[in-house]
């Protein structure tokens, strides 16, 4: 099993980096150590680190989340917990039972504002890990690093490397997510000052050069220590990222997505052979397929949030906590029946709970509208686990091989080079794990587009691509496709183009003159 060690080492200096980042004084992390007293030892700057990966996973030092990184309502909400809601509670995939009580209804409904709870939630989550690394990379410099043996140098630069790594995928979801967003670095100054507004376009070329550049510094495939990047979650971000270029900016880059595919598919990781594993207790095992994962473990990442959000969440009516190992369901999220319709019967990924569940949702706060769906669960291999007032050590796939294959076929679709044959073959290597045999091949002919959105859909639920997809393929926002209670309505209805950006939070867009609020709002 895992023995992740989360350690508290939030620094004065972060706290002035942040506050120059958001000028918001109910955001803010606690001041617990100072820089002086981490940065004189590997075993010190290894400790940031795990900070930095820890930011991803758990809202605070202490169990549940207690002793929070930041102040305010929203404290006690991870990343990972908010990330999901934004990518996957406005789609087809969740219909989310206390929305009302959560503040979660405009997110639903694809009628969020600039002052929404959630969307300010991620955005400040966001730039705490983004301050995180720029402070850590401040003190990777040549006369810092005077004091240690070449060995020692090394390690810390290669710690680097992964802090340059985290921050580039921190600042791919501001990119995502809100667009013009301000841009701050390692070399901008520890004080209060306003941010300047970067572009998206140039976010995206700025980002693109950050994981080239590491992808050279980073261990090779499964040389890092486990939970750690390798270069071959750089080559997968820049995939993704090229993926959606059209969309950030303005110009097609499928034949860098292609390639960067390519490289992940021919670095030595393969498809493991049982899709349910990859979302078990045990997962963290899987690194054949698993190349990036967000870590949880009942011993010492202990947040209600992550995965642990995502195993209790979707235990709705008659369904029994202990097939899932926790204790108790939350009956917080079921699926809809548009989504429902994109999965074949013989389709094992397609794990529906129907029993005592109507599939038509009349009633969003009903939960027992809307057909469970079993994705992450808390379950050892062998059937048993662990588990504590319902904590999980599920870790969460940020990055998987799979989705390399998905995106290599979409590019060739796309007229970004490759070879039809290839990616048909990867399509069906997938199709295979999934009906466990060849009754789900497709031939050429059924290869195209709208079929590679819903494999994505079926493949990748819940893994918090779904809002991204949609935009790139047209039906996010609209009247395209509709679905039960897209833009409030029961049936669905159009919803405003603007939708597909979050807002600038009024807080900063007030608080930061360089600041211009998206289109719309």
């Amino acid at each position: 099993m895992k023995n992740l060690k989360i350690y508290s080492c939030s620094i004065l200096s972060i706290f002035l980096m942040l506050f120059s980042c958001t000028k918001d004084l109910d955001q803010y992390p606690t001041v617990q150590t100072t820089s002086e007293a981490v940065y004189t030892s590997v075993d010190g700057y290894r400790s940031v680190l795990a900070k930095l990966y820890a930011s991803f996973a758990v809202a605070g030092n202490g169990r549940g989340d207690a002793d929070p990184d930041m102040a305010g309502a929203t404290a006690s909400w991870g990343y990972l917990r908010v990330f999901f809601n934004l990518q996957e509670v406005p789609t087809d995939e969740v219909i989310y039972t206390w929305a009302g009580g959560d503040n979660m209804e405009d997110i639903q409904y694809v009628k969020w504002g600039a002052s929404d709870t959630w969307v300010n939630a991620m955005y400040y989550r966001i730039y705490y890990s983004i301050a995180l690394c720029n402070e850590f990379l401040r003190n990777v410099t040549a006369e810092k690093l005077t004091a240690f043996d070449p060995a020692e140098r090394a390690e810390i630069e290669r710690f680097a490397a992964e802090a340059r790594f985290l921050r580039a995928l921190t600042y791919s979801h501001a990119m995502d997510l809100y667009g013009h967003v301000p841009f701050v670095t390692e070399k901008d100054p520890v004080a209060a000052f306003f941010p300047p507004r970067i572009a998206r376009a140039d976010l995206f070329n700025y980002i693109e050069q950050e994981l080239i550049a590491v992808a050279d510094l980073l261990p090779e495939a499964r040389q890092n220590q486990y939970g750690h990047v390798s270069r071959v979650a750089a080559w997968a971000l820049l995939a993704k990222n090229y993926l959606n270029a059209q969309i950030y900016t303005g110009t097609a880059r499928y034949a860098d997505c292609l390639l960067y595919s390519k490289k992940v598919i021919d670095s030595g990781h393969t498809l493991h052979n049982d899709y349910k594993q990859l979302f078990n207790a045990d997962n963290d095992k899987r690194l054949n397929e698993i190349i990036f994962q967000i870590q949880a473990d009942v011993a010492h990442t202990t947040s209600w949030g992550a995965t642990t959000y995502l195993v209790n969440g979707p235990i709705v009516g008659s369904m029994q906590a202990a097939d899932y190992g926790v204790i108790s369901g939350w009956n917080s999220f079921r699926t809809l029946r548009e989504f429902v319709s994109i999965f074949n019967a013989n389709d094992k990924r397609g794990d529906f709970w129907t029993k005592g569940q109507s599939l038509d949702v009349d009633d969003p706060a009903s939960s027992s509208q809307g057909y469970g769906m079993v994705k992450f669960t808390n379950l050892n291999d062998d059937g048993t686990y662990k588990t504590d007032e319902g904590l999980v050590s599920t870790d969460f796939p940020m990055i998987r091989l799979a989705d390399s294959y998905l995106m290599y076929a979409e590019s060739v679709l796309r007229g970004g080079g490759g070879n039809i044959q290839e990616a048909l073959n990867l399509v069906n290597q997938i199709r295979q794990r999934a009906y466990k045999g060849s009754a789900g091949a497709i031939t050429q002919a059924q290869l195209t587009l709208d079929f590679i959105l819903d494999e994505r859909g079926r493949e990748l639920f819940w893994e918090c691509t779904r809002r991204t997809d949609l935009i790139r393929f047209g039906r996010f926002t609209g009247n395209t496709y509709l679905w039960q209670w897209k833009g409030g309505t029961v049936h669905g209805s159009s919803v405003d183009a603007k939708f597909n950006l979050y807002p600038i939070p009024t807080t900063d867009l007030t608080a930061n003159p360089n600041l211009v609020q998206n289109t719309g709002y």
